[in-house]
């Protein structure tokens, strides 16, 4: 009989991020060989999309995660009931984080992987998009290239999270509270080097709050120059979602929006693993101001 790895297929979803794999069903055991496949995957593409683990329920997707790294437990917000590391997005309780964003910026050690599973999943809407955010630095201009290499972004916490969303005001309060319950102030290069790839990528996304050394307005018209080149439609891929699927992205080599197009119940529940201080050209790393 043809074995897992025989039947695993890759097949890109978009010119320049993302693929869906197929034949394989995921898990805490899953066959070495065919882990290195998917974790090659993920190098190339960023962002990897599994349909049907209808299979995988909370503990299993904890044991499966941790094939790629050490848990991160989220710097505010506590994991789900009953779980060890599970943090879950629940519509009901103020979760449409509809922005543009690289997960947990606001602290030194940014998380590396994230492994999403939708659990309910609304009849219409709710899609995620994610952005490739290496081919954004590449398409900037070589002046833009230049002066974004020498640049850096503060990153916080300290935002108002919950207008993001359209559920009740105190669903919404509670949701700011836990969030930002600690602040977080971090400074970080606006291109970063990819530990494993090399290669340049803005760290960017809704958690800045300004360029270091620069005023707010100057900041805010500069980011928009930047955030544009993140948000072209060449440099992203959309899924929609289905329950049961499994999407597993590189944080550090992307940014994602989830779209709060949609009025019924929504559930995703989300295992981060490894960390990375980025650095930059010059291998001066990220620093914690608060």
């Amino acid at each position: 009989m043809p074995t897992q790895q025989q039947k695993l297929q890759v097949v890109p979803r978009a010119g320049r991020i993302g693929a869906e794999i197929t034949g394989v069903k995921l898990g805490g055991d899953l066959d070495p060989e065919v882990f290195e496949e998917l974790r090659q995957a993920l190098i190339e593409y960023k962002v990897i999309f599994f349909k049907g683990q209808n299979h995988l329920d909370d503990a299993e997707q904890e044991a499966f995660a941790k094939l790629l790294g050490e848990p991160y437990a989220h710097p505010t917000v506590p994991v789900k009931d009953k779980t060890n590391y599970i943090f879950e997005l629940d519509s009901q309780h103020g979760a449409k984080a509809n922005h543009w964003h690289t997960d947990v910026t606001f602290v030194t050690e940014v998380p590396k992987y994230s492994v999403l599973r939708g659990v309910t999943i609304p009849s219409v809407g709710g899609d995620t998009v994610w952005a490739n955010t290496n081919t954004a630095y590449e398409d900037l201009p070589q002046e833009l290239k230049e002066l974004a290499d020498g640049l850096w972004a503060i990153h916080t916490n300290e935002y108002d999270y919950g207008s993001l969303t359209k559920e009740g005001e105190e669903a919404l309060q509670k949701a700011r509270a836990v969030f930002s319950s600690t602040v977080f102030k971090t400074k970080h290069p606006v291109v970063h080097i990819h530990a494993e790839t090399g290669k340049k990528h803005l760290l960017l996304g809704g958690f800045v709050k300004k360029l270091a050394g620069f005023s707010s307005g100057d900041s805010q018209r500069l980011l928009s120059i930047f955030d544009s080149y993140v948000e072209r439609l060449e440099n992203t891929v959309r899924w929609q979602w289905s329950e049961g699927d499994v999407v597993i992205w590189d944080n550090l080599a992307t940014q994602h929006y989830a779209i709060a197009d949609y009025e019924e119940h929504r559930v995703v529940r989300r295992v981060t693993v490894g960390k990375e201080v980025p650095v930059n050209g010059e291998n001066e790393p990220s620093t914690s101001i608060q």
